[in-house]
């Protein structure tokens, strides 16, 4: 790790983490804590492939969309209207409805097929960001004069990376670069995020053996063909899958840095106080 010890830590005049963990376990609540604070740079992963990577394959996505309704078409094929994402920080939406969810197209669904499309441009994307961060560090002191930085990762990090080959390139990287800081939920936290979830559904990535294992079981569970099938129910069935699997990922990923409890994170309301708290896990 770059800071081998809290003495390290607390003395280094620039001091660089990423946080990592479910979504929903305040990853971004820290961060922009942090920025708000004047000496921290917020380098949101899921803003950078909202953006740099994927931003023009929502937006030609909306377009193909208004291109079905007649009266819009007309002002399109006109130039008479211009259509834009309206991405941030805290509203991350138009890339998670470019994901979509599979399933019967009266109900909103796409086709496997095009999901499983997107979802490999996902994952391209994510890589590309994960490695930006390095450019973003260097951005962060050269051009805007942040001395600390903080790299707020999306909660698929665990999806692309393998946290047991040394030579992983995006963890390798970061881990060079930054402190990984693995935000941990308890049941309860994960039960939450169930709750949350299935009162609001929204597109997640899956590792793609994963999602074929994913759809063979549903569809052989329910019998239905993938035409057919509900893309609310079949990703609230997924979702409890998925956070299984990821936390033994995340678990994985914190050898290559330290652990904080959800609710640890969620008391260090201050830019002292998460200085301190980094600091209570390091020899």
């Amino acid at each position: 790790m770059i800071y081998p010890n809290a003495q390290s830590w607390l003395s280094a005049a620039h001091r660089r983490v990423a946080l990592f963990g479910m979504s929903g376990m305040g990853k971004t609540t820290v961060s922009d804590m942090l920025r708000g604070s004047g000496h921290w740079f917020h380098y949101s992963v899921d803003y950078r492939i909202g953006t740099r990577y994927m931003g023009e394959h929502i937006v030609d996505n909306f377009k193909r969309e208004a291109m079905k309704v007649p009266f819009l078409r007309d002002l399109l094929l006109r130039d008479s209207i211009y259509i834009a994402s309206n991405l941030s920080f805290e509203n991350l939406s138009p890339l998670s409805t470019y994901l979509g969810k599979p399933g019967d197209p009266a109900k909103g669904g796409i086709p496997f097929a095009e999901y499983r499309r997107r979802q490999a441009e996902h994952r391209e994307a994510e890589i590309a960001a994960l490695l930006d961060t390095s450019l973003f560090i260097d951005k962060a002191r050269a051009i805007y004069r942040y001395p600390h930085f903080v790299c707020d990762t999306g909660g698929s990090i665990c999806e692309v990376v393998e946290p047991g080959d040394k030579g992983d390139k995006v963890l390798s990287l970061l881990s060079s670069k930054l402190l990984l800081v693995w935000i941990k939920g308890t049941e309860a936290d994960r039960a939450e995020l169930a709750r949350r979830f299935d009162a609001d559904p929204k597109p997640m990535y899956y590792r793609p053996d994963e999602l074929e294992a994913n759809r063979g079981a549903y569809l052989a569970e329910t019998g239905l063909r993938e035409e057919q099938v509900d893309p609310d129910d079949f990703i609230r069935w997924s979702f409890r899958r998925l956070l299984v699997a990821r936390q033994a990922r995340y678990e994985a990923m914190s050898a290559w840095g330290i652990t904080v409890t959800a609710t640890e994170m969620a008391e260090a309301t201050s830019e002292g106080a998460f200085t301190e708290l980094v600091a209570s896990k390091l020899p």
